[in-house]
């Protein structure tokens, strides 16, 4: 009696971490034992959760779950608001949150759910350690801010554009986004956990949880050209500055002063952005520092303080070939728990870093 018992509660238990984890209906080929589906060629967006799962968000074919083994493809099908991801985020429960042009799905492991987000009339900014931050992608005003039970729709404080950049100043209707010059481009933190905002056309926003600071220089705009970059990336080098979507400059924060300043000094002009934009649409910093930086065409740059290296990232010679380009369209970088880089692109699926190159990399087989 006493065995049938512990065989029984070894069922439960087994059940029970079953239950933890997606139901990969997608798994394998039981004859070949190879994964019955495949990514798709525009995956913008990679993440690992807590118990090392990645999760692959698509332009347009939806979100993907990978637990080493199996694949699973969720869709508004099942319940997802959109099939076309813009980020993908997890509290600290173990919640997969995933942002979209259509707004915010919550994954609790069973179902999705779409979050309501809630108009601050008081505009109450607060910066606490397990907000999670999302931008709007033209749905509401500014930003989001979700504290774990609510979705807030905040929104940046507003400045006089035209003087801080001596033009009219006017946003973009590209789709699927705000006409507001404050459209937001791109969110990050640095190391002392400050949150960044970088806009359209307006520049960039540090929020310390008590006061803005403002960076408006005309490198963050509308270039002479006609040109708009916008702001998408912000990562901190080695020496605290900050490296705002470009290599143009890079920007000292001083704290010690009340409100906080800033001074902007050279950042790098080399040789090889002579005739194209020397901006970045994803950075980040590795666990040694090196700055990490992709732009979609040209590939990924890295740079450790004082040398700047190239990394080219091809399509491989049996991956179908895009208008006669094997250049893989980089649109972001990330980094896993164990620290290694991956890329996601418009062309070509999904690249990982072999500590030498990128190659692309495929579930199941790499």
């Amino acid at each position: 009696m006493q065995t049938t018992k512990v065989l029984s509660l070894l069922i439960v238990l087994l059940l029970s971490s079953c239950k933890s984890q997606p139901d990969s209906n997608n798994a394998k080929d039981p004859i070949s034992n190879k994964i019955s589906i495949e990514l798709p060629d525009k995956i913008w967006h990679i993440y690992q959760d807590q118990k090392d799962n990645y999760w692959f968000g698509s332009n347009g074919d939806g979100l993907f779950f990978y637990d080493g083994n199996s694949l699973k493809q969720f869709t508004t099908e099942d319940g997802l608001v959109s099939n076309s991801i813009r980020a993908i985020q997890e509290d600290h429960l173990g919640n997969i949150f995933i942002g979209t042009p259509r707004g915010i799905s919550k994954y609790d492991g069973k179902i999705f759910t779409t979050l309501d987000p809630i108009v601050s009339a008081s505009n109450k900014w607060k910066l606490e350690p397990n907000d999670l931050w999302f931008n709007c992608n033209g749905n509401a005003n500014d930003i989001y801010r979700y504290d774990g039970e609510s979705l807030f729709e905040l929104t940046l404080p507003r400045k006089d554009l035209n003087k801080a950049f001596g033009e009219e100043v006017k946003g973009l209707s590209f789709e699927g986004m705000s006409t507001s010059p404050y459209s937001v481009f791109g969110i990050d933190k640095d190391r002392k956990e400050n949150l960044w905002v970088g806009t359209i056309v307006a520049g960039a926003f540090r929020y310390d949880g008590a006061s803005f600071l403002w960076i408006a220089e005309k490198e963050l705009t509308t270039l002479p050209d006609g040109r708009v970059p916008g702001v998408r990336s912000m990562i901190e080098d080695k020496d605290g500055n900050m490296w705002l979507s470009n290599f143009i400059s890079k920007y000292k924060i001083d704290d010690q002063v009340k409100p906080a300043t800033y001074e902007k000094l050279e950042g790098i002009y080399a040789q090889e952005f002579q005739g194209r934009l020397p901006y970045f649409n994803s950075g980040l910093a590795d666990d040694k520092g090196n700055l990490w930086m992709t732009t979609y065409t040209g590939g990924v740059w890295r740079y450790d303080g004082k040398k700047l290296t190239n990394f080219p990232v091809n399509k491989v010679s049996n991956f179908p070939v895009e208008g006669g380009s094997t250049e893989a369209l980089l649109v972001s970088i990330y980094k896993d728990n164990k620290g290694t880089l991956w890329l996601g692109t418009d062309n070509a699926g999904i690249f990982k870093f072999n500590g030498e190159s990128f190659e692309r990399f495929e579930p199941g087989k790499n």
